[in-house]
């Protein structure tokens, strides 16, 4: 299937609940998208509300990529309002839908999340956190990224369960 990507996209009533949908889905299969399964859709919603009120603020963009059946992947872009910082932005929330999986859905993804940051004025760099502990860092190294930093045991996924916080980095020059 052909996988269409769009950049800030109308967020309407529709759209709104495929984010849920995805970002329920994800985390249930166990996605590391700021959640532990199980969740249901009202575990997801504040976060789904505060992030898409970011990019009402002008503090984050929306990715969000279709295929034939829909909503298949999206990553948001939270862009630095820090004087020395805005050079490069934040890729948060990446997710491909678990049932899509397979197909490259992610590294084209990652692609068009680095197209979409490097036609944005100034931007130099892409900055990312990942959850340790899951072979997420080698796919992000795969579409180009480096391990810039990692904090031991930061992300406590259950008791006993800390996970390292691995921030990597692309450079789009």
């Amino acid at each position: 299937m052909t996988l269409t990507f769009t950049l800030d996209p109308q967020i309407d009533p529709a759209l709104h609940e495929a984010l849920l949908d995805l970002w329920t889905d994800a985390s249930n299969a166990g996605g590391a998208v700021g959640f532990v399964p199980p969740v249901a859709r009202d575990d997801i919603r504040p976060q789904l509300v505060k992030q898409l009120g970011m990019i009402a603020d002008g503090q984050m963009r929306l990715l969000v990529g279709h295929d034939g059946d829909g909503l298949a992947a999206a990553a948001f872009l939270g862009l630095n309002r820090h004087a020395l910082m805005g050079h490069w932005i934040w890729l948060y929330t990446v997710m491909v839908h678990p049932g899509r999986q397979g197909r490259g859905y992610g590294r084209r993804l990652m692609a068009a999340s680095a197209d979409s940051a490097r036609a944005m004025d100034g931007v130099e760099a892409i900055r990312l956190s990942c959850r340790g502990g899951m072979g997420l860092e080698h796919f992000y190294a795969a579409c180009g990224y480096k391990e810039v930093g990692r904090v031991p045991g930061a992300i406590r996924v259950a008791p006993g369960d800390d996970r390292d916080d691995i921030t990597m980095l692309l450079p789009l020059h």
